[in-house]
């Protein structure tokens, strides 16, 4: 049994006694695309972060499996924790608020499938907490926003293998049946050796919430996470790393530099809001393999969007969602099923939880988290930033203390000026 008390590793016993789904020496895939492997093990699930996003994978996650249920929900902010409780019948109990309500409820012995889903920048303090006390964990994406987060991510993972833990990450493309097929296409050969690969996620405007005189500089910045960078890692790692990701995966691998240009072009006097995120970047990712990969990412109303991946080979290219173009030779596109990723990603984590199957993806995303904040960086600085500096980072962008009151000020990145330390 667990620290926590909980039953998971119990009935995790009693089913692999139970069942000759895991016979001795099976196989055991990536990512497990079946059903239920057994009903026997209810999915008790705690939702850490009940924003737009933690309510959005919990509906997910009851998608998934008709043996799932919230039984415990956390925020910083009461009144969406309790409002989390009531849409998905919590017993009040089990309903935390303030900035230690992670701890309580990981604490709840029931609890064996956590959703963290709260801003990025708490990610690797809550995903180190869960996995200290013993649950399999869904992470929403990104995993950090800086060196000494994806550190703690990585550690975290680690310690998730030691203790036989199952770990999903919100990269929900690495469940979906058209990008699994395309990219392991690619990785037989299709288009050859991949030379060069772009990557795109140019959108219109994000939201925001105007500064509030009435509240403290904290609660402003977490009303309005996605403005600032301590929090979100700016949108190139916040919401850019989907397309990055696939990159990486395509590769195997993770680019060991990145030169960048980006900025803010629309002050955000414009919407009578604050924040310092910028609103544009374009890097070139370089891997050691010599294949690069071009990333664009655009948060700007009425202009083109653009969110997509595409492959380059020394025998073709590839759109790695689903189709691969071969030089003087066949192409292929997809035309099998396909479910909702955002459900397939938590049927995954259910399928290996029950067949006690190997799944852990907390280095991959850590990686292509670590990725996107190199980019930052070397777009920030207006310098060449390695895999290794961004790595080994000593810069923490974590407040002092995590409590509703005053915040320093922040600037928006200046290139020449700015220091990545």
């Amino acid at each position: 049994m667990n620290k926590t008390g909980s039953q998971t590793d119990v009935s995790r016993r009693h089913f692999i006694k139970s069942t000759s789904l895991v016979a001795a020496g099976a196989a055991v895939a990536p990512y497990v695309i079946t059903s239920h492997a057994a009903d026997d093990l209810p999915i008790k699930v705690g939702l850490i972060g009940c924003g737009g996003r933690g309510k959005g994978a919990s509906e997910n996650v009851l998608e998934a499996d008709k043996n799932v249920k919230i039984i415990a929900v956390a925020d910083v902010f009461e009144e969406r924790a309790k409002g989390a409780a009531s849409q998905f019948k919590v017993d009040p109990a089990n309903c935390f608020s303030g900035f230690d309500a992670y701890k309580k409820l990981l604490a709840v012995a029931d609890v064996n499938y956590v959703i963290l889903a709260t801003p990025p920048g708490f990610r690797p303090i809550h995903f180190s907490a869960a996995i200290e006390a013993g649950k399999n964990v869904f992470m929403e994406k990104p995993v950090a926003v800086d060196g000494p987060g994806i550190r703690m991510v990585i550690a975290g993972g680690a310690l998730a293998a030691e203790k036989n833990l199952k770990v999903v990450a919100g990269t929900q493309r690495r469940h979906q049946a058209p990008y699994l097929e395309a990219i392991k296409r690619i990785h037989d050969g299709a288009i050859g050796d991949v030379v060069a690969m772009r990557a795109y996620w140019n959108q219109g405007q994000i939201w925001y919430n105007p500064w509030n005189d009435k509240v403290s500089d904290m609660e402003n910045m977490l009303r309005n996470w996605y403005h600032y960078t301590w929090l979100c890692g700016d949108h190139i790692v916040e919401q850019h790393l989907h397309n990055i990701d696939v990159c990486n995966w395509v590769m195997n691998d993770h680019p060991v530099k990145a030169y960048g240009m980006g900025g803010r072009q629309i002050p955000y006097s414009f919407y009578n809001a604050k924040g310092h995120i910028w609103d544009h970047f374009a890097v070139e990712f370089e891997y050691k393999s010599g294949a690069r990969m071009y990333s664009q990412c655009r948060q700007t109303s009425n202009c083109a969007d653009n969110v997509s991946e595409a492959v380059d080979g020394t025998k073709g290219r590839s759109n790695p969602g689903g189709s691969i173009q071969v030089t003087g030779g066949s192409n292929w596109n997809f035309e099998g099923k396909s479910r909702n990723p955002y459900v397939q990603e938590h049927m995954d984590l259910i399928a290996a939880i029950r067949q006690d199957a190997k799944i852990n993806e907390a280095v991959q995303v850590a990686h292509s988290t670590l990725t996107a904040i190199m980019g930052r960086e070397s777009a920030y600085t207006g310098k060449t930033v390695t895999w290794e500096e961004a790595l080994n980072s000593k810069m923490s962008l974590a407040p002092a203390k995590y409590e509703m009151g005053d915040m320093p000020p922040v600037e928006i990145a200046m290139p020449g000026k700015h220091k990545f330390e």
